[in-house]
């Protein structure tokens, strides 16, 4: 049945293809008069056209409910968390306008969630219950040089006494020795008590090591006559006795110059069921743009970001137990930049693919490799090409994620480089000695790609432009299909919407993707005009569902299978199905999305049912939520159901 209907429609494609090539060749005048753009859109609504290209269509929400998304993720219960804090935008943070919306793309409703504080920029996971791991966030927006009104910069404060820590309050005066300018501290600081040294072979005291905390200051006045241009130290007014005689700060120049976004500590679960945020224990870092991966006992690794004072994490990386719902530092330190794509293998160690978001030196934990989070080995996987070009590339595990083969695409320089990369780079992890080698080529040059595993083992990858944010006009309007078998990309029907920073996309549980997001710096090519957020959701509906063949049929299986073990669901097409498939839910922001994968389940099929059976490994199966696919022999997929993995 199957073979037939997929020899009728390729029999109806080539005549569909042969009746507008003949009107193209012998109705020229009329084509004219239609105009080039109305044939473009009756070309592209044709069904011959859909089931080779697919279609893209755009969802414009009511403008009440509009908003800059950041980010988002597929809940368990099919619906779409959009995250947009502030926004990147200056006027809603001053005034904590911070917005999320939750949408049903089946139901096509939209509410508004009340959102704790500016989750601009913040990192997440999926979670074993379902909820979603929410952590760190927007503090300050960054000033540019020219709008920093009053000098500042960190100051780290020392404690020299070995006996308790001291607490400094919001308003802290610190006054240089040398200089005698005086600064005052925005937030309270705890600075830690000091240690005391002793000789490990005999026993005796050697001093004290002092405690530090680091706290960000401004001049009490505007003007640049208040900068400092050496190292000083400071005294910490306001205390007297012991604390005044072992409480000193120390700080380098503080100037006019641009100050980066801070950071926020504050780390919520979101619950998708009661559709609402909830505290958790906040992260010992204060982080913007950190990145959440879950480890093989099931708790959260939070990786980087800029801190509370604006400055790079300094590889303090962290670990949240979702059982006490608590943070606690990993006993080593590694640095990374910003959103950097850090995956669970099937060995328990972490994948880093050298994908990033930027922040950070461009010479400190850049090169891709393999990370033992437990034993603090790193070991680098050579052969990637364009090296230099690994800022706002994405990366993406292939599927079957048991084939452990990872794609990172495109990419650009460091910073506001007008570089960019038109190379795929694909590395197998089971081999023997790892390393990259290209991939097929994208026309060109691409920043800001965005990638969703399909049901059929095949990827998408849309969108991206060709100079940083779009600059210059260079959004780019073409979408792809990666076909993992034959290492190949196929042109599929170009996107409506130009998407480049701030941009993502998620595989939903009917198979089609939903892409969200981007914020261009300028809306024209001689960039003197500044851009605007795009708002707009846009819709690819893949080939898959344009053909001949309905979806397969799929019900009446088990909420929760355990590993290794099988479920049994109701099929009508159990005996067309060619592969079954367990795809994680997304949450993608920055074209970073490290939690979606596509797991081979082996199947039986008996009649009408279907019996999958769940790989054993935690590490290649993580506990949470999961889609369940099947699909034809066609590479139809049918509508998921969710699976919960304890």
């Amino acid at each position: 049945m199957k073979d037939r209907a997929g020899r009728r429609r390729a029999r109806r494609i080539a005549m569909g293809t042969a009746v507008v090539l003949a009107l193209a060749g012998m109705n020229g005048p009329w084509l004219y008069r239609f105009g080039t753009g109305k044939y473009h859109q009756y070309k592209i609504n044709q069904p011959e056209y859909k089931a080779e290209n697919g279609k893209w269509e755009i969802v414009q929400f009511p403008e009440e409910y509009r908003q800059n998304t950041i980010h988002a993720a597929l809940l368990r219960t099919g619906k779409v968390l959009l995250v947009a804090g502030s926004g990147n935008d200056q006027d809603n943070f001053d005034a904590k306008r911070y917005d999320t919306r939750i949408w049903d793309p089946v139901k096509g409703t939209i509410k508004k969630v009340p959102t704790p504080t500016d989750l601009f920029c913040t990192g997440h996971t999926q979670l074993a219950n379902g909820n979603l791991l929410i952590a760190g966030g927007t503090k300050r927006y960054e000033k540019l040089k020219g709008d920093v009104k009053k000098a500042g910069g960190l100051m780290l404060v020392h404690n020299e006494n070995p006996d308790k820590p001291i607490t400094l309050p919001a308003g802290t005066k610190f006054t240089g020795k040398e200089n005698g300018k005086t600064f005052v501290s925005k937030d309270p600081v705890l600075v830690p008590r000091a240690e005391k040294d002793f000789d490990p072979a005999t026993g005796a005291f050697l001093g004290t090591t002092p405690g530090v905390g680091r706290i960000y200051v401004e001049a009490q006045k505007e003007g640049a006559a208040y900068e400092t241009g050496t190292q000083d130290n400071y005294t910490v007014r306001g205390l007297s006795g012991a604390d005044a005689r072992n409480t000193y700060g120390i700080a380098e120049k503080l100037a006019l110059d641009k100050k980066d976004f801070q950071g926020i500590r504050d780390a919520f679960e979101f619950d998708p069921v009661a559709e609402k945020y909830i505290k958790v224990d906040p992260m010992k870092e204060a982080r913007w743009y950190p990145t959440l991966t879950t480890l093989s006992d099931g708790r959260i690794l939070s990786v980087s970001g800029l801190d509370d004072i604006g400055q790079l994490v300094p590889g303090k990386n962290e670990i949240y137990d979702p059982e006490t719902k608590e943070w606690a530092y990993t006993e080593k330190v590694r640095q990374f930049p910003t959103y950097p794509a850090l995956f669970l293998m099937q060995d328990g160690k972490v994948f880093y693919s050298g994908s990033n978001a930027g922040y950070g030196p461009d010479d400190v934990g850049r090169d891709p490799g393999v990370w033992d989070v437990e034993t603090n080995t790193f070991t680098k996987v050579p052969g990637l090409s364009d090296p230099d070009m690994l800022e706002t590339s994405g990366t993406v595990l292939l599927p079957p994620a048991q084939d452990e083969k990872y794609m990172v695409i495109g990419g650009g320089g460091v910073g506001e480089s007008r570089k960019a990369s038109e190379k795929t780079r694909i590395v197998d992890l089971k081999a023997d000695d790892p390393e990259f080698v290209d991939g097929p080529s994208l026309d060109k040059g691409t920043r800001y790609p965005q990638a969703s595993i399909l049901p059929n083992d095949e990827v998408l990858v849309t969108g991206g432009s060709e100079d940083y944010r779009g600059r210059g006009d260079s959004n780019i309007l073409e979408a792809r299909i990666y076909d993992t078998e034959k290492n190949a990309f196929r042109r599929v029907a170009d996107p409506l919407v130009g998407r480049n920073y701030h941009s993502g996309s998620i595989l939903l549980p009917d198979g089609r993707v939903m892409v969200f997001g981007s914020d261009s710096l300028y809306a024209d090519k001689a960039n003197t005009k500044p851009g605007e957020f795009e708002q707009r959701i846009e819709i690819y509906t893949p080939p898959y569902l344009y053909g001949d063949d309905e979806q397969p049929d799929l019900s009446d299986g088990p909420k929760t299978i355990e590993r290794g073990g099988s479920g049994t669901f109701t099929s009508a097409d159990a005996a067309s199905v060619k592969s079954v498939r367990l795809i994680r839910p997304s949450a993608s922001t920055h074209v970073t999305d490290v939690d979606q994968r596509s797991i081979a389940l082996d199947f039986t099929t008996d009649g009408d049912k279907i019996t999958v059976t769940v790989p054993e490994s935690r590490n290649l199966v993580q506990s949470g939520w999961y889609m369940l696919f099947v699909n034809d022999g066609d590479g139809t997929p049918s509508k998921a159901q969710w699976v919960r993995v304890p």
